[in-house]
Order: structure tokens, then sequence, then C-alpha cells
């Protein structure tokens, strides 16, 4: 077994700072992450057409991303602050464009299933069976 290995304390030296593989791999995560999410919030942007998208999810999407921003900005700044803010501000975007371009559907009062094109095929089968 290789036993571990410890870093020297730091020397308060700005220009020796230690990177380190954890906030390297941060780094590239955080990079990652953002190219895969900036071609679904340019393609919104540009088309203003998001009906694909379920305003639910949207909503849930916000406030997990709120409460997690207690965790996070507790933690010592670094690539997860980047990261969780491009969120923030992606996913709150999304739900004002979802809340300014799209119009839920309302159901109508007094609608029943009876009155959609499937109910009443179903009607003239039942009807036409002995």
């Amino acid at each position: 077994m290789i036993p571990p290995t410890r870093r020297p304390p730091p020397t308060g030296d700005p220009s020796s700072v230690d990177v380190g593989v954890p906030a390297l791999a941060g780094a590239i995560a955080t990079v990652i992450f953002a190219v895969g999410m900036l071609p679904m919030v340019v393609k919104a942007a540009r088309t203003k057409d998001l009906r694909s998208y379920s305003r639910s999810n949207i909503v849930l999407s916000n406030v997990g991303n709120a409460v997690q921003s207690v965790y996070v900005f507790s933690l010592p700044a670094g690539p997860i602050w980047a990261l969780h803010s491009f969120y923030l501000a992606t996913t709150a975007l999304m739900l004002l464009w979802h809340v300014r371009y799209t119009d839920l559907p309302t159901p109508a009062r007094g609608a029943e299933l009876v009155s959609s094109p499937d109910a009443g095929d179903r009607r003239r089968l039942i009807a036409s069976e002995p």
C-alpha cells in the first residue's frame, strides 16, 4: 500500500497557489456542463419556443438551485461557485422565458372526455356493437 502524501502548508504567496487535481477536475466539469447546457439556452433564446419544456420541472430546478445555494456559497470560492452561478442564471432565465413566451393550456369549463374526438369514436364503436 502506498502511504498518503502530505502537501506542504500554503506559504501565503499568491504566486505559489497549488491548483490540485480536485480543483482542476471541478474547472473542467464546469466547462463541460456549461457547454452542454448552452445549446438549449441558445435555442430557447432564438426561437422563443419553450413548449417542450415542463414549467413544473423548471420551477423545481429553480427551487432546488436556491436551496443548494445555501450549501454551495458556504464553500470556499472555486469552480463550484462558477458552475452553480451558471445554473442559477440559466434556470432563472428559462423560467422567465417560459412564463413570458408560453401560453399554458387552460381546460374549458365543463369540458369532459366525451367532448374529445377520441371519445366520440369510442361512443360510436360501443353503439355499433350488438
